[in-house]
């Protein structure tokens, strides 16, 4: 991480340098222009007006005509050029005044341009502030040392106090407190952590001393690859960058040839020499394409900035623009739309009383690590129930468990465990089993070692949010949604049925491979984004047409998978997420149109009537400053 931050940092520092030293010249081009105007309404000597004259083509003209050279060069031509060229023209035909008026706006524009542009960068320096340059080290003593991050090794540990920053990726060994990790998931809320929990550099200890556990080195830490994420994301250019820059490129030479070629056909045409020469130096102007190669840019940077601060990665500016035209979204089950933790929803006795299954139960899961099994014990303690004491526990791999207690051999289990020992299933028992199945629940069977006495059943729980995010993304365009399980298709179906989707849209029984079938099949009606955990959804993520991974923070997998990186797993983020793409693609059609429409508007009243060069500067560099700006407006949509 250090290599790219002090690089960032480098950078930046660079930046600040030659914004400033922009801004000074800007400063002087403007003073130059003014005392020519005064000098020359007040008949000052013309040695003055002149020299203030001077001034504003040096300050204003030198960036640009530095820039222009370095361009020419590497044997291509830019718009820095033709400005220049349009500012010495202005002067040969004795309107000093109107060059500098042109270099002034042009300076100008450059200057807070650069600024703008800066957004992004800026951006990845405040991510980069959040973490702290020093960690308190828990020595073997118990002690503690304040020593640099970058020297914390896997397994350190480092004390938090409340109110300091996280300096690392860990797991929390000691302590119970909130963490607000808003500037990492962008979730509002503060998350209260116990130990086991994982924590991430940059979050805020709100109320406890915690005790941190390193599981990341301070380069490999979510923070870090959030920075080289949104650091990347800048260079790879999105269709509509490629297309403004290709453009602008282009046609700079057209600009230039066209000008010649006008100054040629206002001459034949009568025009005097000066006339002439001034209609081509305004055409020079207007023509210029600046808002066009800008306009894209800055909507771009703008929302990769925004989306930075929310918690949501860009791949670039690509895949920005392709989640906003997506019509239909198809998203993994376990762990996307469901919590992947399963709970217990019904205990129902078949003989005896429910508290005696459930003690049974809950005595014989205490001995496995299942997830089944810690859910089981979980929801018993929260009961208030008491386990059975269990001896001579076996465990028979992927069927259940069975132990003694008092001397009666007990098992909870599948189905498979009831066949292999040979007990027999009532027609009444069965019906409800399979009643329990069919409504998409997992069932733990629990029985002596001759009948069955009871069931426990467990469901994964749908995120609360999961029904209100398909409303708001079926409001912002999204056609169909489409849900992609590897459970079988009975628990698809219920899962899907909760959710208000289509039975056709419901997939279940699917390995990776099925999922990026089923990714190419939807392919084939529009454009597709999938989302999943990152992991075992790689594939399918590389097939969709935009892969989202969710709930990411702290993993590599899905940060390398995916197009789109939601740090938290709060499914509101994709509306966010779609809202913001919509929002940014709609503001680059506005630059686009707006930035051809004013250079084609004036264009054409240079050539056919008479428009003053002031006007014409005014024009282009005014329209360059509204793209600029409509496109900042994405700065501010955070959530």
């Amino acid at each position: 991480m250090e290599k790219t931050a002090q690089h960032i940092f480098d950078e930046i520092e660079a930046e600040k340098k030659e914004i400033k030293a922009s801004a000074i010249l800007t400063v002087l081009a403007f003073i130059g222009l003014v005392s020519g105007v005064i000098f020359e309404l007040g008949d000052w000597s013309p040695w003055l007006v002149t020299a203030a004259f001077v001034l504003a083509y040096g300050a204003g003209g030198i960036p640009a005509t530095i820039e222009a050279l370095q361009t020419l060069r590497q044997k291509s031509l830019d718009i820095n050029l033709l400005m220049i060229l349009a500012a010495l023209a202005a002067a040969g035909v004795g309107e000093a005044r109107d060059g500098a008026i042109l270099l002034f706006l042009f300076s100008l524009a450059g200057t807070l341009e650069a600024y703008a542009m800066g957004s992004t960068k800026r951006a990845v320096a405040a991510l980069m502030s959040l973490r702290p340059d020093e960690a308190n080290k828990v020595n073997s003593d118990g002690t503690t040392t304040k020593v640099p991050v970058e020297s914390l090794q896997i397994g350190d540990v480092v004390i938090v106090r409340p109110g300091e920053r996280l300096p690392v990726d860990g797991v929390v060994s000691t302590g119970m407190g909130a963490i607000d990790q808003s500037s990492v998931t962008g979730e509002s809320v503060p998350v209260d952590k116990e130990p086991g929990d994982k924590v991430f550099a940059g979050s805020v200890n709100k109320n406890a001393v915690l005790q941190i556990s390193v599981t990341a080195l301070a380069r490999h830490s979510t923070l870090a690859k959030m920075i080289d994420l949104v650091t990347a994301a800048q260079e790879k250019r999105s269709p509509s960058e490629r297309f403004s820059n290709w453009f602008g490129q282009r046609y700079t030479v057209v600009v230039l040839v066209g000008s010649v070629v006008a100054l040629a056909a206002f001459i034949v045409f009568g025009l005097p020499y000066d006339e002439a020469f001034y209609k081509a130096a305004t055409l020079l102007v207007v023509a210029s394409p600046c808002a066009i190669v800008i306009s894209v840019p800055a909507a771009v940077l703008s929302a990769l900035a925004a989306a930075a601060r929310s918690g949501v990665l860009f791949k670039g500016g690509a895949a920005l623009e392709d989640f906003g035209a997506i019509s239909i979204l198809a998203l993994d089950k376990t762990g996307t739309l469901t919590k992947g933790d399963m709970q217990v929803t019904d205990a129902i006795a078949f003989s005896g009383e429910r508290s005696t299954v459930l003690a049974i139960a809950s005595g014989l899961e205490s001995h496995s690590d299942h997830p089944l099994a810690r859910a089981i014990v979980a929801y018993c303690k929260e009961q208030g129930q008491t386990p059975f004491g269990m001896m001579n526990t076996k465990a028979v791999l992927g069927k259940g468990i069975s132990a003694e207690s008092s001397g009666v051999r007990y098992f909870a289990g599948n189905r498979k465990l009831v066949t292999e020992n040979a007990i027999a299933v009532s027609p009444q028992i069965e019906a409800q089993l399979a009643a329990l199945e069919q409504a998409g629940k997992t069932i733990v069977i629990v029985g002596t070692g001759s009948q069955i006495i009871g069931v426990v059943a467990l469901a994964d729980t749908i995120r609360p949010t999961a029904i209100e995010t398909f409303h708001q993304l079926q409001a912002l365009g999204i056609k169909r949604f489409v849900m992609l399980s590897g459970d079988s298709n009975t628990v698809a179906q219920a899962v899907g049925k909760q959710l208000g989707l289509a039975a056709g849209d419901v997939y279940g029984n699917l390995l990776p491979e099925d999922k990026v079938a089923v990714i190419e099949q939807l392919r084939k009606d529009g454009k597709v984004a999938f989302v999943g955990d990152g992991v075992n959804d790689a594939a399918a993520l590389a097939t969709a047409n935009v892969g989202v991974a969710m709930g990411v923070a702290g993993t590599d997998v899905a940060l390398e998978a995916a197009d789109v990186a939601l740090l938290s797993d709060d499914l509101k983020k994709l509306a966010y997420t779609y809202r913001l793409s919509q929002r940014a693609n709609r503001i680059i059609k506005q630059n686009l149109v707006f930035a051809i429409g004013i250079m084609m508007v004036m264009v054409v009243t240079t050539i056919f009537y008479d428009l003053p060069l002031p006007l014409g500067v005014i024009g282009h560099e005014g329209g360059t400053l509204l793209v600029v700006a409509n496109g900042l407006r994405l700065l501010f949509m955070i959530k």
